[in-house]
């Protein structure tokens, strides 16, 4: 809604749209414009942890819909949870990195378990349940760049702009003798 409702107003009365008020409106405190930035406890954490492992980053962007949370969340809540515990902030952080360092291998040391089996039985071995974010979006993409390589409409396109690049580059060459 654009204006305040007071100028809304104003306009409905000089339209004869609605009559009169009798009494004067009610003034509502303004906010001074800035929008407060919600922050949560674990922010402080959350940050903290990903300065610390910046590889988890790309976690967040991909399993943003997924029932696990991020690993940054779930270290920001065990440190709070230490926390209230009466442990230090720095031990209680050291105890919530551990845990996920070792939860990380425990992962890793699964799949290779899992791959082993695989090989020994002869079957192809399992698409890899924890894949390193980077690797899940070229995975994505790449039906978009074999298709860009093998399309024959796109190659066709991409044809006529080399030919077009090319015959700008001549104009401009031979415009300059």
């Amino acid at each position: 809604m654009r204006g305040d409702l007071l100028t809304k107003m104003r306009k409905l009365v000089k339209g004869l749209a609605r009559p009169e008020p009798r009494a004067p409106p009610v003034t509502f405190p303004r906010p001074d414009g800035k929008i407060k930035k919600i922050e949560f406890p674990e922010d402080v954490y959350v940050r903290k942890f990903n300065k610390k492992h910046p590889d988890s980053l790309y976690h967040d962007a991909i399993k943003i819909s997924g029932f696990d949370p991020p690993p940054a969340r779930v270290f920001a809540w065990r440190v709070l949870e230490l926390k209230e515990q009466g442990v230090g902030e720095d031990d209680a952080m050291a105890v919530a990195d551990m845990e996920y360092r070792t939860q990380k291998k425990a992962k890793k040391k699964a799949y290779k378990e899992l791959k082993e089996i695989a090989r020994s039985e002869g079957k192809k071995p399992p698409p890899n349940p924890y894949p390193s974010a980077i690797k899940e979006i070229q995975a994505e993409e790449k039906k978009y760049v074999m298709d860009r390589l093998f399309n024959p409409k796109l190659i066709e396109i991409a044809n006529k702009m080399k030919e077009e690049r090319d015959k700008l580059h001549q104009d401009r060459t031979a415009g300059q003798w």
